[in-house]
C-alpha cells in the first residue's frame, strides 16, 4: 500500500511553493521523494528550500511572476528544459477584496492573470511537453470553494476560481485519454495570509465569527491539512481519477 503514495525521483514544477496552501503542498510532495522546481517571485525566500533539501531532495528556484503571462512562460519553458518533469502544481495566487461596484479593471485584471491566466499557461505548457514526449503527467490546480459558491466581495477572485475549476475539467476532457491527469482542489476557509486580515482585524471580527460558525468541523483549516491530498492527488493513489474537484473544507459546502 505505502507504494501507491512513493513519489521517489519524480519532479514537480510548482507555483506559489513559498507559502501557504501552496508550500504544504510542495514539501508534502517532497517528504515522500518528489523533487521541486520552484517558479516564485521572491528568490530571497528560502524558507520552503530549505525544508525540501533537508529532505534529501533537489531544489530549483525560477524567478516567476504569475501577474505577467510573457514570465511565466519563460518560466515555465526554463524549467521543462533543465529535467523531466512528472507533476505541476498550481497553487499561486492573489485576492483583491472589494464590492464589485467599486472594483477597478485593472484590479480585476491583475487577479484574473494571476489566477487564471497563469495556470492556462503553464498547463498549456507542461501538456504539450507531456505530448511531445509521450509521456504521462499530473496537473494538480488549486481552486476555491469560490468556484462554486461565489462569495461576498471577492468578484474577480470567484470568477478566476471558477475558470480554474473549468479549465481543469475541459483540459482533463482532452488529455485524460492521452495519459494526463488534471485535477483540481478547492480550499474553504484556511487561515494563510491571504485572509490575514479578515482574522486579525476589528472591522471584519463580525464577519470572521460568522464565518467559523459556519463551518461544520469547527474551525478554520490550516496550510498543512493539504498535504496529503497533494500526495493522494500526485500520486498513483488517484490514478483513475482526472477531471474531479476535491473540495477540502471542514464541510462547508455540504452545509
Amino acid at each position: 500500500m505505502a507504494g501507491l503514495f512513493d513519489l521517489t525521483d519524480k519532479t514537480v514544477v510548482a507555483t506559489g511553493a513559498t507559502r501557504g496552501i501552496g508550500q504544504s503542498m510542495t514539501i508534502g510532495l517532497a517528504e515522500l521523494g518528489a523533487d521541486v522546481i520552484s517558479l516564485q517571485r521572491d528568490l530571497s525566500n528560502t524558507e520552503t528550500q530549505n525544508k525540501v533539501l533537508a529532505l534529501g531532495r533537489k531544489f530549483t528556484a525560477i524567478h516567476c511572476d504569475v501577474s505577467n503571462n510573457t514570465k511565466v512562460l519563460q518560466a515555465m519553458r526554463e524549467a521543462l528544459a533543465l529535467t523531466r518533469v512528472d507533476i505541476l502544481l498550481n497553487a499561486a495566487g492573489l485576492q483583491r477584496r472589494s464590492p464589485a461596484q467599486d472594483l477597478s479593471y485593472e484590479a480585476y485584471e491583475e487577479v484574473m492573470d494571476a489566477n487564471l491566466s497563469a495556470i492556462f499557461t503553464t498547463c498549456q505548457e507542461a501538456g504539450r511537453y507531456w505530448l511531445d514526449k509521450g509521456q504521462q503527467g499530473v496537473i494538480i490546480n488549486v481552486a476555491s470553494v469560490v468556484a462554486v459558491q461565489g462569495g461576498v466581495n471577492m468578484a474577480a477572485y470567484a470568477a478566476s476560481k471558477g475558470g480554474v475549476l473549468q479549465l481543469t475539467r475541459a483540459l482533463s476532457n482532452e488529455w485524460a485519454g492521452r495519459g494526463i491527469r488534471v485535477n483540481c482542489v478547492s480550499p474553504g476557509e484556511i487561515a494563510t495570509d491571504i485572509n490575514k486580515d479578515v482574522r486579525t482585524e476589528p472591522e471584519y471580527r463580525e464577519h470572521y465569527d460568522f464565518l467559523t460558525k459556519r463551518i461544520p468541523m469547527g474551525r478554520w483549516g490550516v496550510a498543512d491539512d493539504f498535504k496529503g491530498v497533494a500526495v493522494f492527488m500526485a500520486s498513483k493513489a488517484s490514478c483513475y481519477m482526472s477531471g474531479e474537484n476535491l473540495v477540502i473544507d471542514g464541510g462547508w459546502l455540504a452545509r
